[in-house]
């Protein structure tokens, strides 16, 4: 390859990057950073490997500015995700870059590469068809697990966790509960060892940190049965913990405790043949509450519905009150409801 045909300014910077080997990158990365700085790179490698950099060095006419940033954010960003798992990583890349290029112009590239890694931690993950998730997680520790759960859309998760084992499920639930904060450079990690020679189906655009009130979200979305699947193994490991998680959570009795006004706006947006097949496994103090605060024409369509229903799938009946149960959460983020007010609250 001539020295040129690494310098090509028509093409564009992630293709520039693709073509050129590891010895070139770091080549260019010497000329950027200096003699001095470039010294200390090389220091540290063979002098076999030192022989054929010097040898790219000197064989390459001129550096477009575009092949020399492209070379720079894939070295810093191997530099932040080395930092996720042993300190020094992202003060040692400062350190360089302030010498190389000033303080000014280092600061602005180590954000620029930092908002990088926060955009695309466990980006493609994200996207995966739940059942080839599933499948692909099976083999995986459940620590690994409970942090890419714990960091896809709650709807996701629940999704996953309905096709796992249900030892490997609960494990990694526990895990999530007891999870603090990770930082983003180890999500990037995590998903290029998992995705890595993987075939993953991307499907439409579907994040969230580990702790009880992330797993308290998604046990919301998951069918009762294996809700209490789950929090029962977590018992058994720490009965506290899943008490908090419990705490946190709204599950459809938890209906009967809005308020009339609640009611009734959550009641238009909740189609009368899902909601007579979730009241099929309701108690009976939930149907009062709901159906007081109806019309009478509304509780005799909802008796008309129930009577048309006939036997039901349990699942099914669950899927319809979980259903309603994310309907509920939607009306609350907008605001339009408030769910858990005691009576010391007061809503102005």
């Amino acid at each position: 390859m001539e020295g040129t045909a690494l310098v090509a300014r028509g093409s564009s910077r992630s293709s520039a990057n693709e073509d050129l080997s590891g010895r070139q990158k770091v080549a260019v990365l010497c000329l950027a950073l200096g003699s001095d700085l470039a010294a200390q790179i090389t220091q540290r490698l063979g002098t076999d490997e030192v022989d054929a950099i010097s040898f790219e060095i000197a064989r390459m006419e001129s550096i477009s500015p575009q092949v020399v940033e492209t070379v720079l954010d894939e070295w810093l960003t191997r530099i932040l995700v080395a930092d996720s798992l042993a300190a020094g990583g992202l003060d040692i890349a400062r350190e360089i870059l302030e010498k190389a290029f000033g303080s000014r112009k280092a600061q602005q590239v180590l954000e620029r590469i930092q908002g990088q890694l926060h955009t695309i931690g466990l980006q493609r993950l994200r996207n995966v068809d739940p059942r080839q998730m599933a499948t692909l997680l099976r083999g995986e520790h459940p620590q690994s697990i409970a942090l890419i759960l714990a960091h896809l859309e709650p709807q996701h998760t629940a999704a996953i966790l309905k096709d796992l084992e249900p030892g490997l499920a609960s494990e990694a639930i526990y895990r999530m509960a007891k999870m603090e904060k990770v930082q983003p450079e180890l999500l990037n990690l995590v998903e290029r060892s998992l995705s890595q020679d993987t075939d993953l189906t991307i499907t439409s655009g579907l994040s969230t940190s580990g702790g009880p009130a992330a797993v308290a979200g998604i046990l919301n979305l998951v069918p009762s049965t294996l809700e209490r699947a789950l929090l029962e193994t977590v018992t058994e490991r720490d009965a506290t913990l899943t008490e908090t998680i419990r705490n946190l959570m709204f599950v459809f009795e938890d209906i009967g405790s809005l308020d009339a006004r609640a009611l009734q706006r959550l009641l238009r947006d909740v189609d009368v043949k899902q909601l007579a097949l979730a009241l099929k496994a309701a108690s009976g103090d939930l149907k009062t509450k709901l159906t007081g605060a109806m019309s009478q024409r509304a509780v005799q369509a909802l008796n008309d519905e129930i009577e048309l229903l006939g036997p039901a799938r349990l699942r099914d009946v669950e899927a319809a009150q979980a259903a309603i149960v994310a309907i509920v959460r939607t009306l609350e983020d907008a605001g339009e409801i408030v769910i858990g007010g005691g009576e010391d609250d007061v809503v102005l």
